[in-house]
């Protein structure tokens, strides 16, 4: 009966509506990636690695021209602080430090990249473009990732800051050794508190920036959405790692001071609080000193978010076509 009814209903001379020349169909944004947790570890670990080996050389300018405002060597501006490396030391003393760097941005952003995707899934609420939960999982993705990225960090600021005559370490191991025998355990945790507090308020800034501008950017051009995939993801990662590097400097140039003191000269602190290290800054420098490295820092972090968003989708990319559960209606 069912098929009768149906057969009935059918009229030969009704044909399908034809769509519109300008329609455009609405991209979906899948509410996760079809991905294992482990996929999100290795995608971001290679993602981190590709963004720190690539803009090294740009982090080392900076933390000179953070730390040494409190050294006997005034190098301050970008320009001064860049002749006097390369005087130094030349090409090479922009790359001290690069190990520390390799042993500790491949595994902190294995955790970082994997708890973001794992806390947007269960913040979300189903709803992929909800900018809060976006925030929040920023906020627990920097917190987790920090407890494994700030020890290596530490030895790789205060390698960065000697020259292969005048260094108190000969390379990785040997810093990790002295500092261990003459400050203990807790001085490669000295700017842990310092980097959580900087580190949240720029991730939060820095992933809610990421995804509204790059569904912003898919918004323009939906149907070339798979094809301007990679431009998207840059995009979207230079604009928001510029914006959240300008807003969490002062709190950066903290972080340096607090991970370098004793070290050319610099400061030590009898306690590792933020006021008393940024009163020390304002006292010395002023308030400009709060802002020291801004532009270096800003050079930083814009390519190194381009170069790290569009590193991580493209992993992305390859572990759903591996698994088979890429969608090419879907925009991630």
């Amino acid at each position: 009966m069912a098929t009768d009814a149906t057969a009935k209903f059918q009229n030969q001379d009704f044909h399908p509506v034809p769509k519109p020349p300008d329609y455009l169909p609405t991209p979906t944004v899948s509410p996760h990636d079809g991905l294992h947790f482990w996929q999100f570890m290795i995608a971001g670990s290679i993602a981190g690695m590709v963004e720190h080996m690539a803009m090294f050389p740009v982090d080392t300018v900076k933390t000179h021209m953070q730390a040494l405002g409190s050294c006997p060597i005034k190098s301050v501006g970008l320009r001064q602080a860049l002749r006097s490396i390369l005087k130094s030391e030349g090409p090479a003393g922009l790359y001290r430090g690069i190990g520390a760097m390799g042993l500790g941005a491949g595994p902190a952003h294995a955790v970082y990249f994997s708890v973001y995707e794992t806390s947007k899934k269960f913040f979300s609420g189903g709803n992929p473009n909800n900018p809060v939960a976006h925030a929040i999982s920023g906020v627990f993705a920097t917190v987790a990732s920090d407890a494994v990225f700030t020890p290596m960090d530490m030895v790789k600021q205060r390698l960065q800051l000697g020259t292969s005559l005048h260094s108190p370490y000969k390379g990785v191991w040997d810093c990790v050794r002295k500092v261990f025998k003459e400050d203990g355990f807790r001085a490669f945790y000295a700017s842990y508190r310092t980097t959580v507090v900087m580190n949240a308020p720029y991730t939060a800034v820095h992933f809610a920036t990421y995804e509204a501008a790059k569904r912003a950017l898919n918004e323009i051009s939906p149907e070339h959405a798979d094809d301007e995939r990679l431009i998207v993801h840059a995009t979207a990662g230079a604009a928001a790692g510029g914006l959240a590097a300008v807003v969490t400097t002062p709190l950066d140039v903290v972080k340096t001071q607090l991970q370098c003191q004793g070290i050319c000269g610099c400061d030590r602190f009898k306690s590792g609080s933020i006021t008393d290290v940024i009163q020390t800054i304002v006292r010395k420098d002023g308030y400009k000193g709060l802002l020291r490295g801004w532009a270096p820092r800003t050079l930083f972090h814009a390519p190194a978010a381009a170069i790290c968003w569009s590193t991580y989708e493209a992993s992305k990319t390859f572990f759903q076509d591996l698994n088979g559960s890429r969608n090419s209606g879907t925009i991630t």
